[in-house]
């Protein structure tokens, strides 16, 4: 994909290079739905990486000043509809990043790659995440009861989370929620 550039941050694709930024997030994931995603050594981190960088499905979020990588969006097609999502570093929290590069890769995934719907799920215990779907102005659409597990108890049983769908439409996507993009 060509690189998006809003204000602070610059979306990319992954490149090899950035095994061991990822690996700070991804070691011990903070989200449970990420925990399919662990990666136990840099080895796997650099494996990772270059696996990230083969499609353009992953989304690399970086620092527009620096490049270092802070977290990564995913948008996953289906269609004219997306399936999306976001996992920073928690070290970058609360500065605004998820929610501007968000708003970055939605106008992209509307203006360029003719996005009529996008959804995200999140855990009913995940707050932030809520929060930052409902700052892009999606809407929650449905709670799934035990919808998937992510990790077993001490005796090996299943533990389900309670998923929310959140989404919106291209025709719900006004102008001013595209103030994060830079010319």
């Amino acid at each position: 994909m060509d690189s998006i550039k809003t204000t602070r941050l610059c979306l990319r694709n992954f490149l090899s290079s950035d095994a061991d930024a990822l690996f700070a997030y991804l070691h011990d994931p903070v989200v449970s739905c990420f925990l399919d995603l662990r990666l136990k050594s840099l080895q796997e981190a650099q494996a990772e990486a270059v696996k990230r960088s083969t499609n353009d499905e992953h989304i690399a979020v970086c620092l527009r000043d620096t490049g270092e990588l802070v977290g990564d969006l995913f948008a996953v097609s289906e269609e004219d509809t997306f399936s999306v999502g976001w996992n920073f570093n928690p070290a970058f929290a609360g500065k605004g990043y998820a929610t501007e590069a968000a708003r970055a890769l939605f106008a992209h995934l509307f203006a360029h790659k003719g996005a009529r719907r996008l959804y995200a799920y999140v855990e009913d215990h995940n707050t932030s995440s809520q929060r930052l779907c409902e700052r892009l102005g999606m809407r929650k659409e449905g709670l799934f009861l035990e919808f998937v597990s992510f990790r077993s108890d001490s005796a090996g049983n299943p533990v389900y989370e309670n998923t929310f769908q959140y989404a919106l439409l291209r025709k719900e996507w006004t102008p001013d929620t595209q103030s994060a993009l830079r010319d």
